[in-house]
């Protein structure tokens, strides 16, 4: 049974690993999905991160297919209470519906809310920025969704820093709820943004840190040694640009690591995460029985200094 951590400054208690759902209505078929979130559960987690647009990449979807399979499960399983919902909003869902403005924003929680047959959502994300909005604008309008009970707290994904610094400042002036989470690009290969940009404000807002491909698209497994091994998945073509001396620098100290542990690549690479404080839950998928291991199992596996020293060293910038 996973230990929960507080999603910043929230009431949510979460697993210390969040379950990408971007997976569900493209490698996996809802049949399949229903098992790895069963499965997902039945280990103690809760954690559950999609967003409206997945997966309008794949043909003849339009989004939203992520959020259906969930919602189905849902009513099937029933339990609502006991999970923690994340969604995501302001990606391009087609016919000028995207971005942060209030009449999308609106439209948007409500078409979230139906397809995940739920009346709330835990944690309502910002997916990309809307320069063109004033943060005032978003802000408010989440906070009429807090009030009106369909949104729990607000988070923000790959917004700059300063935007979101401004919209928490704004949200402090008019004693309003600002962003509790951040969602960034973090692995062991991606390191310099969030380190650089974004972990100064993580530490002084008190954010919750919920990081995505947090094994940088399956590299971190060692599954894609060379361009050979890139056709074993979907996903392959994004995994192309790790395959560089530091990427295989890296791989090199995760497989002495797991030499020394007996556990997988993976599971080093997430318990590395779960190591920092500043970590709150990585969000990793699986698609099968395997995969959906490697997440439990990352959770109570504990890395010495020596080891956390070595894997910091080799992915150094």
């Amino acid at each position: 049974m996973a230990d929960k951590r507080t999603l910043g400054k929230s009431d949510l208690h979460v697993s210390p690993i969040a379950f990408g759902g971007n997976v569900f209505g493209w490698t996996l078929d809802e049949q399949r999905s229903f098992r790895i979130l069963d499965a997902f559960v039945a280990a103690g987690f809760n954690f559950i991160d999609t967003a409206n647009t997945y997966s309008t990449w794949i043909p003849g979807n339009k989004g939203g297919e992520s959020e259906t399979i969930i919602g189905n499960w849902i009513t099937q399983r029933g339990k609502r209470d006991d999970l923690i919902i994340a969604t995501k909003l302001g990606g391009d869902m087609g016919n000028g519906k995207k971005g942060l403005g209030a009449t999308h924003v609106k439209e948007a929680v409500d078409a979230s809310l139906k397809r995940l047959g739920t009346d709330y959502i835990d944690l309502y994300q910002a997916h990309y920025d809307d320069p063109d909005t004033p943060v005032a604008e978003t802000i408010e309008t989440f906070n009429e969704l807090i009030s009106a009970g369909k949104v729990r707290y607000i988070g923000a994904s790959n917004l700059s820093a300063e935007r979101i610094a401004e919209s928490n400042r704004y949200a402090r002036d008019n004693n309003l709820q600002g962003y509790i989470s951040l969602q960034p690009l973090y692995n062991l290969y991606d390191r310099q943004k969030f380190e650089t940009e974004y972990l100064p404000l993580v530490q002084t807002e008190g954010l919750a840190v919920i990081s995505y491909y947090a094994l940088a698209s399956g590299f971190l497994s060692g599954k894609y040694r060379d361009k050979a091994d890139l056709g074993q998945s979907p996903r392959g073509g994004s995994v192309k640009k790790y395959l560089d001396a530091r990427g295989f620098r890296i791989l090199d100290a995760l497989d002495n690591v797991a030499t020394e542990s007996g556990a997988s690549l993976a599971q080093i690479a997430l318990a590395w995460q779960l190591s920092k404080p500043y970590i709150t839950a990585p969000i990793a998928s699986a698609t099968n029985d395997y995969h959906l291991t490697d997440l439990v199992e990352a959770v109570s596996l504990h890395l010495s200094n020596e080891q956390i020293a070595r894997l910091d060293k080799a992915s150094a910038i």
